[in-house]
């Protein structure tokens, strides 16, 4: 039987942090995100907070807790800590509070609140955060917590890091509401325009088709492929709209053969662009299919074609320092989901904060004014607090794996 854990620090040697609890979450943003392998954390809904013992001397001497007396910083860590989605939070609390326990530059306090996933529960958890005074708030996984929670947080002149909510309004909407929030999560049209910026130069000379499964997500993912095709000039070979979760695709790979394609971008899921590209492989077509994100889901009875290439976002692990993903490990936390972007969120968070208390300058002024290096690589607001560089990116299926095409 496993050793009761908390967050990657010993349970007797944990700070009281407060946690306010609220009505069942459901998770509505970022439903596609997946490492491609599952949730490989064994952590259940009902794990609580105050779990952890038996930690590994090394990881004790890389994550001591700060006692809150002595924090120079305090920052807040928004996440569904109960109900359905309580795993996804339990990920975001794991990654901050290593993050904040690692921190070797600052003293940080950590101020604990279950937003639930819902407008309710975000209100009340900027409340506490209010009421603690903490100076920043990491997490935010939905949509509906961050807008209950930022009017508040706006009052009191507290940023929030949001790691999970995709919505291009939050950010778009940023001189109307005035709201001090920025993206450690893509834009949800993030995935769009990579596909256009990453694959329409590739397929210049290529004879493309472009299909979709009449999903919104399909269809959205297609259209905007062809309207950056178009804008340089380009036009498909073939466009259509196909019937998903058939046995076969025959038909499909048929008209993709009379019209000339070699190449065809998918806006569909896994097993739909696994069956076609197995059927054009039987009726003898060299093609090149490419998609979206939700090709990490886990692998179907029909496997990719390798080659096969995806639009989608990097495994935050392979860009971690190895001594990071060894002290979770040690901790019996696996760097999977948002423990990296969490983790990566509180660097931030502290390294602004720390600054705005020795320069007297904005923490919201020093997020938009500077790079961080984190854990997952550089990070860089633009003046909106998105990312300023898009993180999709082109990969390439090697027969058993997605490895970044260069």
């Amino acid at each position: 039987m496993k050793q009761q854990t908390d967050g990657g620090v010993p349970r007797q040697s944990l700070p009281q942090i407060p946690v306010l609890r609220s009505a069942v979450p459901t998770f509505t943003s970022w439903p596609r995100m997946t490492n491609g392998n599952g949730i490989k954390r064994k952590w259940t809904p009902a794990r609580r907070l105050d779990m952890l013992a038996g930690a590994s001397l090394f990881a004790l001497a890389t994550l001591l807790p700060v006692h809150a007396e002595s924090a120079d910083v305090a920052i807040g860590i928004a996440a569904p800590l109960s109900g359905a989605s309580a795993i996804l939070g339990q990920q975001v609390s794991d990654g901050a509070r290593a993050a904040a326990a690692g921190d070797k530059e600052s003293a940080i306090q950590v101020v604990s609140a279950d937003d639930g996933c819902t407008a309710e529960g975000g209100a009340k958890a900027a409340e506490q955060f209010v009421a603690e005074k903490v100076q920043i708030v990491v997490g935010f996984l939905c949509t509906e917590a961050l807008e209950a929670a930022m009017p508040a947080l706006k009052t009191a002149g507290i940023p929030a890091i949001t790691v999970g909510v995709r919505t291009d309004s939050l950010t778009d909407r940023r001189d109307k509401t005035g709201w001090p929030v920025f993206r450690l999560a893509p834009r949800g049209d993030g995935e769009r325009i990579a596909a256009g910026t990453l694959l329409v130069p590739r397929w210049r000379k290529e004879l493309f088709a472009i299909v979709d499964d009449g999903t919104i997500y399909g269809r959205e993912l297609a259209e905007s492929f062809r309207l950056a095709a178009e804008q340089a000039g380009l036009k498909p070979v073939f466009v259509d709209t196909f019937r998903p979760q058939l046995d076969n695709q025959i038909a499909l790979a048929g008209r993709l053969r009379k019209a000339g394609a070699t190449h065809v971008f998918v806006g569909g899921d896994r097993e739909d662009i696994a069956i076609l590209g197995r059927d054009a492989q039987s009726l003898g077509l060299s093609l090149t299919i490419a998609g979206g994100e939700t090709l990490r889901a886990a692998q179907d009875s029909v496997p990719l074609q390798p080659d096969t290439l995806m639009i989608g976002l990097p495994e935050w692990a392979s860009f971690a320092p190895h001594e990071t993903i060894a002290s979770l490990k040690a901790l019996e936390i696996e760097p999977d989901g948002y423990v990296l972007p969490a983790y990566a969120a509180v660097t931030v968070a502290a390294a602004a904060a720390s600054k705005a208390l020795a320069t007297g300058k904005k923490i919201t002024d020093i997020l938009s004014s500077r790079d961080f290096e984190t854990v997952i690589g550089p990070v860089r607001f633009d003046a909106r607090g998105d990312l300023a560089d898009n993180p999709y990116r082109l990969f390439r299926y090697d027969g058993a794996r997605f490895v970044e095409v260069k």
